[in-house]
């Protein structure tokens, strides 16, 4: 039909997985397009098939799994909307199952103050050429109205589609707040990211299934919480390299990882069932080469049998497998049973707050003082690295920018000595620091 061709041109990326087969997309993916100098959200649905389950064929390889699922998140998001795009295909005219969603889509409009709500606009898509652009006047049939006849492929005629949406939308208010935290649920497939997500909204936002590999797409739901803006961004399931099937599931993959460079917080989910894998440790190191911020979930701890030491083995082994990432804080939860999903989110604002701390100059030079008094740097070559200063350059990640006589006299082992001691002074919780050293010039002084 071409749903996600058609928002991925709206939004102008590639966010939604495109493929020749039906039923790719089954979660709701949401975007943001400006037209005319108003911003909306887009949100891309499963397709609507009344008749999915009393046919034979399935929508997908294992989509079939999902046919209710998928029908209530399309209904969700027609609930929830303003205006609707009822694509249809111009190249097969009019079917008993555009009949039927036409249909379904009039009993979920309402009056309010005389105007029917939301607004349904019929998009006529693949119409390519001429020939196929006289051929949509068949869909008059539908009820709908005047069909709009575009192609999402080529961008043909969505310009006039868009104008005719915008005008519906009521003015905006463009002092928006941008300052919204980023936090991406990572993780291999069926660790439970999905169902967390979920529990934190309060709604089923994304399908849960025993099944993994469920989720497809990036999905972002945005909501307030305790005086903070969230994004917060499901992914697929990252697998071991040699493992993802080409097609859907490398985009999937590539989706996740570019989902992690632009969160703020990676919540790295682990199966405690499984216990911590190389794969989670090859996940971690992709968050730390983005220099994110991270706070581990082991969930499904509702399945383990424990007693008094289970938890702190299990924090240890951890521990031990991201050596590299001795800051990080650990949960147990269950997203089955709630079981400490209430500590996640504010632990993750938490963190947040620690990648944001700013350092005055006089408080970290302070630090680098002791530092030095405590085990003064070792010579290289007759010579010893002298630190002259210190000064922090930026945030998100805490960077710091150290003066000293010759860069290359630094040792690798003493950069990783002066990270401990600000971190005794400053916890950078789940947040990595970077350590920059730099020759210091006349200029300088």
């Amino acid at each position: 039909m071409g749903k996600s061709t058609l928002f991925n041109r709206l939004v102008g990326e590639r966010v939604a997985i495109v493929d020749d087969v039906p039923g790719t997309t089954r979660d709701r993916i949401f975007g943001e397009c400006e037209w005319n100098g108003k911003r909306f959200d887009v949100v891309d649905t499963g397709g609507i098939d009344p008749d999915a389950n009393s046919r034979n064929e399935p929508l997908s390889i294992g989509s079939s799994d999902f046919i209710d699922q998928i029908r209530l998140q399309a209904q969700i998001a027609v609930d929830e909307s303003d205006a609707i795009l009822l694509l249809v295909d111009s190249q097969s005219g009019v079917t008993p199952a555009d009949k039927e969603v036409a249909q379904i889509l009039r009993r979920s409009q309402k009056k309010v103050d005389g105007v029917s709500t939301p607004q349904i606009f019929l998009v006529a898509n693949k119409a390519d050429n001429v020939q196929k652009m006289n051929m949509v006047q068949e869909f008059y049939e539908l009820g709908m109205g005047d069909p709009y006849a575009i192609s999402s492929l080529h961008g043909l005629a969505t310009g006039d589609l868009l104008d005719d949406v915008v005008s519906i939308f009521p003015e905006q208010n463009e002092d928006e707040d941008e300052n919204r935290i980023k936090i991406a649920l990572v993780g291999k497939p069926n660790v439970g990211k999905s169902s967390l997500l979920n529990c934190i909204v309060g709604e089923d936002r994304a399908i849960v299934s025993e099944i993994a590999g469920t989720t497809r797409d990036s999905l972002d739901t945005e909501f307030e919480y305790e005086g903070n803006d969230i994004t917060l961004i499901d992914t697929a399931g990252i697998r071991r390299r040699g493992r993802v099937d080409p097609g859907v599931e490398k985009f999937s993959v590539i989706r996740s990882m570019r989902s992690i460079e632009r969160c703020d917080v990676a919540i790295l989910m682990i199966d405690a069932t499984e216990g911590i894998t190389a794969q989670d440790t090859h996940i971690a190191g992709y968050i730390l080469d983005e220099w994110k911020s991270v706070v581990v979930v082991v969930n499904k701890w509702d399945l383990i049998e424990k007693d008094s030491y289970t938890m702190q083995a299990f924090t240890e082994k951890i521990r031990y497998e991201l050596n590299f990432m001795s800051y990080v804080p650990i949960v147990f939860i269950s997203a089955k049973t709630m079981q400490r999903v209430d500590k996640v989110l504010p632990l993750a604002i938490r963190v947040y707050g620690e990648r944001m701390v700013d350092i005055g100059t006089g408080a970290l030079n302070r630090v680098l003082r002791r530092a030095q008094d405590l085990h003064a740097p070792t010579s290289k070559s007759g010579k010893a690295l002298k630190i002259y200063y210190g000064t922090q350059v930026r945030k998100a990640p805490p960077t710091f920018m150290l003066y000293v006589n010759d860069p290359k006299l630094a040792h690798f082992t003493y950069e990783r000595f002066l990270m401990k001691q600000i971190r005794e002074e400053y916890e950078f919780l789940g947040t990595p620091i970077r350590l920059v050293m730099k020759a210091r010039r006349r200029t300088d002084y």
